[in-house]
């Protein structure tokens, strides 16, 4: 064997040694630290989850007007976590109509349990939409207010606040 062949052989030797290692660093580092803060998981508490009422909102028969001033029923209602944090839009129009958020902000419309607020498509008539609002400033409350996108003089408002117990 020559002299060259064997810095060779050695050079390519200690290039497959650090790639291995690299490649066991990645491995560790991705386990270790990005997989479990992805894959974290919100903890909330029982009460919150399973709140003891709900809130019913009725979309009316023909809410698609402009002249019908009633369209979500009630428009302004106000939720406390525990108590009727689980929201349902009922359409009882025989039109199709939806839940949109007014801001397009997701810090604002995304809840950590549920995700993004808003019905996914129309609610056909008949169709439901749920929301379970799970998290609340600690002072005052969340304000999240919304519209039928194909009918936008449809307007409401849901206030979200911590129970008080």
């Amino acid at each position: 064997m020559s002299a060259t062949q064997t810095k060779s052989s050695h050079a390519y030797g200690v290039g497959i040694l650090v790639v291995i290692v690299a490649l066991g660093v990645t491995i560790t580092w991705y386990t270790s630290y990005w997989l479990p803060e992805e894959n974290q998981k919100v903890f909330v508490d029982e009460h919150i989850l399973n709140p003891d009422g709900e809130t019913v909102v009725n979309i009316i028969m023909g809410s698609a007007t402009p002249e019908q001033k009633d369209n979500y029923m009630p428009k302004k209602i106000q939720v406390q976590l525990t108590i009727d944090n689980k929201v349902r839009w009922v359409n009882q129009d025989e039109i199709p109509h939806t839940v949109t958020p007014d801001s397009y902000d997701l810090d604002e419309i995304t809840d950590p349990y549920s995700g993004e607020f808003g019905s996914i498509g129309v609610l056909m008539p008949g169709d439901e939409y749920e929301f379970l609002f799970t998290k609340a400033p600690p002072n005052g409350a969340k304000v999240i207010t919304y519209h039928c996108h194909p009918h936008p003089w449809m307007t409401g408002t849901i206030e979200v606040t911590k129970s008080r117990f």
